[in-house]
């Protein structure tokens, strides 16, 4: 099973070969082993493939290069799944760009009956962060299976990973880039967080660093994830509408909360709803209504609020320091208390859990 493993990993390294023509080449000779044990000429004959790609497909180098893939996530605790595999996502699979191999390290919950996807801006708002923390929060007193998927990028992403994570959901970060790295580095925190609650997942291999396009190809594996995609603020162009876009495209349903008229971080949520690209969305009953979600009759217990919190010897000194901003950088505060960045940040994520502080565009932070 590895040996084929290892020849599906060495077929989505050839360049130029996406998902739908690796497939291609699967059917057309039987296995991916098969790709690689085909003459060239052989290859070459295959519609859309050509000499060149076929010259491609019988170099060496690749098998080689997929095996100290393998070895790396052996290393490092990543799980692979193949498109073959019963464990890959059912809903990606129903997807015609799904890759060939999705790489993941963390808990694998990648099939509960509940996962919607939550995307926005990067610069989110306090109204943006509102919404989406409330609506975590609604989410998690009812439904503590639903997975929160998103992206792990700065705004609307951080935010719901952050809010599902204080709520006890599970939540999946899609990557674009491979697991070697975190991207944005201030986010690292947050995700070790979400290997514990959920997992880091992404279809590039260990060698490729973030990449603008490969931002772009991503969205589809967030969208295809998920029963739904729900937009909660965004501009009139955006990552989140292109992730929008394609979920609508492989037939998802897809939300938008609005926004107040001429503001600029709504225009693309209200752009949608007015052109029926996505219902309108206000809290969780219009999310129940839209896909068909039931409450058990008795409901689940209510959950006791933590009215007071203990803090620590530094967070009371980073509270206190924070008591005379209206807002602060990470860097300023590093310099301001003679911490160094890594201190600081660690204090700040655990005030953040505890709805204490807040994030904000910028890096900047500023007490609730």
């Amino acid at each position: 099973m590895e040996e084929e493993l290892k020849y599906l990993l060495a077929l989505t390294m050839i360049p130029s070969v996406g998902p739908l023509t690796a497939k291609k080449l699967i059917v057309y000779t039987g296995s991916a082993s098969a790709v690689f044990r085909e003459k060239k000429h052989i290859l070459r004959k295959i519609p859309g493939i050509g000499s060149t790609l076929a010259a491609r497909a019988v170099s060496g180098d690749l098998l080689h290069k997929a095996e100290r893939e393998i070895q790396f996530c052996r290393k490092n605790k990543i799980s692979i799944l193949d498109y073959y595999s019963d464990q890959y996502p059912a809903r990606l699979k129903n997807c015609t760009d799904a890759p060939l191999i999705l790489f993941y390290k963390g808990k694998y919950c990648f099939n509960s009956m509940k996962m919607i996807s939550m995307v926005g801006t990067r610069r989110a708002s306090s109204y943006g962060i509102d919404r989406c923390e409330n609506f975590i929060k609604e989410i998690s007193e009812v439904y503590q299976d639903c997975i929160i998927v998103s992206g792990l990028a700065y705004g609307i992403d951080y935010q719901s990973h952050l809010a599902a994570l204080k709520n006890n959901l599970n939540t999946i970060a899609v990557l674009g880039h491979g697991l070697h790295t975190i991207y944005p580095s201030q986010h690292r925190n947050v995700a070790l967080k979400i290997i514990e609650n959920g997992c880091l997942c992404s279809d590039f291999a260990s060698d490729m660093n973030p990449e603008r396009n490969n931002f772009i190809k991503r969205n589809r594996i967030i969208a295809g994830l998920t029963d739904a995609t729900i937009v909660v603020e965004s501009g009139i162009k955006g990552g989140a509408l292109i992730t929008a876009d394609i979920a609508g495209s492989y037939n998802r349903d897809v939300f938008a909360f609005p926004g107040r008229v001429k503001d600029e971080k709504s225009m693309g949520c209200n752009a949608m709803i007015k052109f029926n690209k996505a219902g309108l969305i206000e809290g969780l009953k219009d999310l129940e209504y839209f896909l068909g979600w039931e409450r058990g009759e008795d409901g689940p217990p209510p959950r006791q609020k933590i009215l007071f919190t203990e803090l620590s010897d530094d967070e009371e000194i980073l509270v206190a320091a924070l008591k005379d901003e209206d807002k602060i950088s990470l860097d300023s505060l590093s310099i301001k208390l003679d911490w160094p960045v890594s201190r600081v940040s660690s204090v700040l994520l655990n005030l953040e859990f505890e709805g204490i502080i807040r994030n904000y565009p910028g890096n900047c932070y500023k007490l609730v």
